[in-house]
């Protein structure tokens, strides 16, 4: 399962990446993860940081912690993160930055690793829930435009 939605914002892309990287800001954009704390000694973005999001997931429950690892940190370009279940990532998150004319191109995207389980899922409901993720990353970037667009 994967999706993408792509967000024109009228900001250069440093300003919005460091927005983004800053997870411990993601309760003020994400419809279901209202906290973000980094783990393990880590205080910012790094390739192989951890950190962990509270997430009520549909924005109704249940109501559980992720932990996740940075898998992607290049400022002003791209953020990205996968979601364990122990070492072995079970979702993908990424923000790709791209300038265009007046400001920046953001795109977030997901993706789950292929698996039976996946593929069983996928059919019998699995595009509910592409549909809910597409729906939530429009509103997250939403809310990253106005912020970064109005500061």
């Amino acid at each position: 399962m994967e999706g993408s939605v792509t967000v024109h914002m009228a900001a250069p892309a440093d300003k919005i990446w460091n927005v983004i990287a800053d997870i411990t800001r993601t309760g003020e954009f994400s419809p279901e993860v209202f906290e973000s704390e980094w783990l393990d000694g880590a205080t910012g973005p790094a390739l192989g940081a951890k950190f962990r999001g509270h997430v009520r997931r549909n924005e109704i429950g249940p109501v559980y912690w992720t932990t996740c690892r940075v898998t992607a940190c290049e400022p002003g370009r791209e953020f990205g993160f996968a979601v364990l279940a122990g070492d072995k990532a079970l979702n993908n998150w990424h923000y790709r930055l791209d300038t265009r004319g007046d400001g920046t191109d953001v795109t977030e995207s997901f993706w789950m690793p292929k698996s039976a389980l996946i593929r069983v899922f996928e059919v019998f409901g699995g595009f509910l829930r592409v549909r809910r993720n597409e729906r939530d990353m429009r509103t997250t970037l939403e809310r990253i435009k106005k912020v970064v667009e109005n500061d």
